[in-house]
């Protein structure tokens, strides 16, 4: 893309730091970049690396603790990095707008969407009422939502995560800004429904010619979408450039791992294959789950769904929200009981068992669920957490079971200075660690992984998955693995389900299912993976097919 002779942001040397209590830290260290206009510009980097604080002072939201220390943000050739809150509030939306985050937290849950959208317009007094009200028609209409006269009376609550979206990015795009910062715009939204997000600001940006600042974690998703790329670590630019000459030939040291960590990039790891005759450690068969709704029928959450899971191997249930990947977890584990069909696990009748054999079950399969901060209690030290399960399933002396924790502790990689300290004093990683002691520690058969990784950065993520390898190599363990995201299901599973509205559309082994999809719905989220477009880390493209198209 050919520079003009002013860019729409130009950063320069910028540094932030955050008070706290007596002290500023510094988290971003003389940060250096441009965005020309209908430039896309990814930056990247993992939790602390000063991307979000960066975007934030671009556009005036630093937290109150934070302050820009020095340096320079020319918004289209102008230095806004002293005004004030005021002066700030004038360009927000008419020159530069924010599609932030999360988009459950981001609407205000007691307006309906039609003011939401038409405020940004009142702010700027650009319209009528009567005016407005017809732009925001037509903005709910130009990013995609069906019927938007409906959709302007509805509440948040009312639409779909894609669907609320949408309406940020409607308000983003109401005044064509020069600039929209996309800050993670799509980490908590279903594969398919990124894509079209992505697809929609990019073909916003085609149209009006606006710049896109795309703050992400995500390497596949800067890798597909993005003309240049800034890496960054601890607050400092470890590289930038145009994206595919960064990504095929990375200088730093820390692009490398990033690139070599990410599922969506890296070269597939060649998996054991399944010996026969190895025997089932899990059988669904025709697995039914129904639940009363209000007017007396039923709705069918689960529908039929049968597979088998060979001892020592992993099987992934994948599909987007509501497709009935927890309702299938909760009968496995023995939470609730099926309407219909069997699972068999190890000698247990799942659906057929009464209190007391339930709680000899609980010790055969044990969950690991996926956010690491809520499923942990706060205020129990490390020591306490590991332990609680022999206390309440083998009661054992205190020596022993102490004995026990330390061993499985430094079994997950945790040093054992971690055993006094309580959760808030360990990063994700180490608190997924936890959590993965904790269901070992009774010596399960199965272990059921509820997105147990996709609450973490790319490298711990790819961390806790080589530990999850290690172990089932070392003690033998079946893995159950609850996913949406295909690409470290590509990584870590022997066979997997594919589920839609409550049906299994495809299963097989991992291999069968991306070379040959049966259904379109799976070779749809195959295709949405991230970084699909691009050549893989280490080496010629591993070509992913997804079955015929036909």
């Amino acid at each position: 893309m050919t520079a003009s002779a002013t860019p729409v942001l130009d950063v320069r040397d910028l540094k932030i730091s955050y008070r706290q209590a007596d002290t500023h830290t510094t988290v971003v260290h003389g940060v250096a970049f441009t965005v020309e206009p209908g430039e896309v510009v990814a930056l990247v980097g993992e939790s602390g690396s000063g991307k979000t604080s960066t975007a934030q002072a671009v556009i005036g939201l630093l937290a109150e603790n934070g302050r820009i220390e020095s340096g320079a943000i020319l918004l289209n050739g102008e230095d806004i990095s002293r005004w004030n809150a005021r002066r700030l509030r004038d360009i927000r939306g008419a020159v530069v707008s924010l599609v932030p985050q999360d988009p459950g937290s981001s609407l205000n849950p007691v307006a309906t969407i039609g003011s939401q959208v038409r405020e940004i317009l009142e702010i700027h007094g650009r319209l009528s009422r009567r005016d407005a009200d017809r732009k925001v028609i037509e903005l709910l209409n130009h990013v995609g939502l069906s019927e938007p006269e409906l959709r302007m009376r509805q509440y948040p609550h009312e639409l779909s995560g894609g669907m609320k979206q949408r309406v940020l990015i409607a308000i983003a795009i109401a005044l064509r800004p020069a600039l929209i910062i996309a800050d993670e715009p799509t980490s908590a939204l279903d594969v398919t429904v990124q894509r079209r997000i992505l697809d929609l600001i990019d073909d916003l940006r085609r149209e009006y010619g606006t710049a896109v600042l795309l703050v992400t974690h995500d390497l596949g998703v800067a890798a597909d979408r993005s003309d240049r790329i800034i890496v960054l670590q601890g607050g400092r630019i470890q590289e930038q450039g145009k994206t595919a000459e960064v990504l095929a030939a990375p200088q730093s040291a820390y692009t490398r791992k990033l690139l070599s960590d990410a599922p969506s990039l890296a070269a597939i790891r060649p998996r054991p294959k399944i010996e026969p005759g190895r025997g089932a450690a899990v059988t669904v068969n025709k697995l039914v789950q129904d639940f009363p709704l209000p007017n007396g029928r039923n709705f069918r959450a689960v529908d039929g769904i049968s597979f088998t899971v060979a001892r020592g191997t992993t099987h992934a249930v994948v599909g987007e929200s509501g497709c009935g990947k927890t309702t299938t977890i909760r009968a496995l584990a023995g939470f609730q009981k099926p309407t219909g069909g069997d699972i068999h696990i190890g000698d247990f009748d799942v659906g057929s068992l009464r209190a007391r054999e339930l709680r000899q079950f609980r010790r055969t399969v044990q969950l690991v669920y996926q956010n690491p901060w809520a499923s942990l209690d706060p205020r129990q030290t490390v020591q306490a957490i590991v332990g609680e399960p022999l206390l309440n399933f083998e009661p054992v002396s205190r020596q022993e079971r102490e004995s026990r924790v330390r061993a499985i502790v430094e079994r997950v990689g945790l040093p054992l200075t971690t055993l006094s300290r309580l959760p808030h004093a360990l990063s994700g990683g180490q608190r997924q660690r936890v959590a993965i002691a904790r269901a070992l520690i009774l010596e399960p058969e199965v272990v059921v992984l509820d997105e147990a990784v996709s609450a973490l950065d790319v490298t711990v993520q790819a961390q806790i998955l080589d530990l999850l390898a290690a172990l089932q190599r070392d003690l033998s363990l079946t893995y159950i693995f609850v996913s949406h995201d295909l690409a470290v299901v590509r990584q870590i599973a022997d066979t997997v389900s594919v589920l839609h509205n409550g049906k299994q559309v495809d299963y097989g082994t991992v291999e069968q299912v991306f070379s040959s999809a049966s259904s379109a719905y799976t070779r749809e989220l195959i295709e949405a993976i991230p970084g699909n477009r691009f050549p893989r880390a280490g080496g010629a493209r591993h070509a992913i097919s997804a079955g015929p198209t036909s």
